[in-house]
């Protein structure tokens, strides 16, 4: 159950001093014959209201008891001298059920309104003196409340923090009567588009309204800008309209970013501030985030970062870099869990705000089939990024500079041979997300934990694309591995994690097993690898623990990825017709 307080400029510049306008939008038929059945529910006092909607809309009759039906809701307000009046006194407020829930009926929506109104201040139930109101219902699934803002004793109501409180109620309700119970939110989330917004771009054949898609282009931009001009420059590179509000002194004192073409009806472009389209994006927030950058203190020696996988060392060539900023990402990522995990509240709510500059950066530096999921995934993040939790800003911000790399590295080749880095790195931040999830779950931040587990289940499937050719390959090899080999490398396993001993006995203990073998060839020792993989992370919240070391064995001694299937048929397991197996199908002997 969803209220929403109308207070949009067009709005309550067209109905805000026009009690009448309201309801004759209200019982009309709506800007596209939506309105059906339109009647009137209840109001502060049944027995002075006629139901106007026992006519037809514009029949002398209708409109006769529509005119009567506002003159006594403005009664209050006309009894005052005209300077005493508030400026704007309609309070219009809808209230809307999710599609799945049961059809409410009129009573049950009167009980709804009134709760909601004792619960704002308007109308505190037992107060014959509080303001006057009016119930209207044109649809199965919301109503409508109009109410004007002067008590009947001639005093203002008081009425703070409405929409909260209306929130609050609504939520009281869902449990109490079996509906499907929202998110509450804690006022943190950036501003959605507004139906308008939506709407035009549907029009003007945008993916996404002007507001969403410029948010994203400023979290963009700013990944990997060192100063404020640059971030301009980034910003216009994406061919965004960009407006710097200049003080007197010459001096930047705000800015306002547009979409081509976006334009109002005297073709001037529709601009955005900053601070409109997320809290964190106005020019202070900005340049108190370059402002840490440069005055970073040195991070404790506890709280360093792992050092970076020797197979990274040497990547310099262009094709290279990629990989290698994939690798150091997900190392950083997985530092960042710990700081989630078990950390002080102040500096894992930092890691939670700086990683979804990294899932920016992937999203943009990954030009294949998972771009989709991966957008997804930072969109949903979005919300869980910001809580009231303040965030600690004293520490190395390892995370704003994996993203950064990221971005420089550029985009990851199709061709690119990178070894299990993005699998990693992707495994990585699921496991990541899912302990934000559960960290913003403990504090009952509820919009921030569904955001969070919805932002994981993208990256779990981006993850799937990505790391499913490469897991049958590996376990494809595993399979060919001779028996005491692969008995050896199931007890060193074993060893190291038997809390997951049933998984070890799955199909995914033979890319485990080949992984071991093939470091064990390179000159590496399996247990020690395994030790320090089980060791240095967290991985009690991963779904699959055998997978995870599997992405980190191999990035920690870059292993090579396996031979295609095409080049190394598989052996029959049979005896079979051996000579007809390499002549090959469909030949004559």
């Amino acid at each position: 159950m969803v209220p929403n307080i109308i207070r949009r400029k067009k709005d309550q510049k067209r109905w805000g001093r026009n009690t009448y306008g309201l309801l004759r939008y209200l019982f009309g038929p709506g800007e596209a014959n939506e309105h059906t059945d339109q009647h009137l529910v209840t109001s502060w006092n049944p027995m002075l209201t006629a139901e106007p909607g026992q006519f037809v809309f514009g029949s002398g009759e209708h409109t006769a008891r529509m005119r009567d039906l506002a003159r006594h809701l403005d009664l209050p307000v006309n009894a005052l001298e005209e300077q005493q009046r508030p400026k704007r006194w309609v309070w219009h407020c809808s209230v809307r059920n999710d599609p799945g829930d049961r059809i409410l009926s009129d009573e049950e929506w009167a009980t709804a309104a009134r709760r909601i109104l004792h619960a704002t201040g308007l109308a505190p139930q037992g107060d014959d003196r509080a303001v006057r109101w009016a119930v209207v219902r044109h649809a199965e699934d919301h109503i409508h409340i109009v109410a004007t803002l002067v008590r009947q004793d001639g005093r203002r109501p008081r009425h703070h923090n409405d929409a909260g409180r209306a929130q609050t109620e609504c939520r009281t309700i869902e449990r109490e009567w079996g509906l499907r119970q929202l998110n509450p939110g804690d006022g943190t989330a950036a501003k959605a588009p507004s139906r308008g917004e939506i709407a035009k771009a549907a029009r003007q054949g945008r993916p996404e309204a002007s507001r969403d898609a410029l948010r994203r282009a400023a979290r963009a931009a700013l990944i990997g800008s060192g100063s404020e001009e640059e971030f301009f420059a980034r910003l216009e590179d994406q061919g965004v309209l960009v407006n710097l509000r200049r003080l007197p002194s010459g001096d930047i004192g705000g800015y306002s970013v547009a979409v081509l073409g976006d334009t109002n009806a005297q073709g001037v472009p529709v601009w955005f501030a900053g601070r409109k389209l997320a809290a964190d994006l106005s020019l202070p927030k900005i340049r108190a985030r370059f402002d840490e950058t440069e005055h970073t203190e040195p991070v404790l020696r506890d709280q360093a970062q792992p050092e970076p996988a020797t197979g990274t060392a040497g990547a310099e060539a262009a094709g290279e870099r990629p990989i290698a900023a994939r690798r150091a990402a997900a190392a950083t990522v997985e530092h960042a869990t710990t700081v989630v995990v078990s950390a002080e509240p102040e500096l894992a709510a930092g890691e939670i705000s700086d990683l979804t500059e990294v899932l920016d950066a992937l999203a943009q530096t990954t030009p294949t089939v998972q771009r989709s999921e991966l957008v997804a995934a930072a969109r949903a993040y979005d919300r869980a990024a910001r809580s009231h939790v303040r965030a600690a800003r004293t520490q190395d911000r390892a995370l704003r500079r994996a993203a950064d790399e990221l971005m420089r590295s550029g985009y990851l080749l199709r061709s690119s041979k990178d070894g299990g880095a993005s699998a990693w790195l992707l495994s990585a931040l699921v496991l990541a997300v899912f302990a934000v999830a559960n960290w913003h779950s403990q504090r009952g931040h509820h919009q921030q934990a569904a955001a969070a587990r919805e932002s994981a289940q993208h990256l779990r499937r981006a993850y799937q694309q990505t790391a499913g050719q490469q897991l049958a390959a590996l376990h494809r090899e595993g399979r060919r591995l001779p028996g005491p080999a692969r008995q050896r490398h199931r007890t060193t396993a074993l060893r190291y994690h038997p809390h997951q001993a049933q998984q070890v006995d799955e199909g995914m203990f033979d890319a485990l097993a080949y992984t071991l073998h093939q470091a064990e060839q390179h000159g590496h020792d399996p247990a020690e690898l395994l030790r320090r993989a089980t060791a240095s992370r967290e991985l009690d919240s991963a779904q699959d623990v055998t997978a995870v070391l599997v992405w980190r064995i191999r990035n920690l001694v870059d292993l090579p990825a396996p031979t295609p299937e095409a080049r190394r048929p598989e052996r029959p397991e049979h005896g079979g017709d051996r000579a007809q197996a390499q002549d090959g199908p469909g030949r004559q002997r």
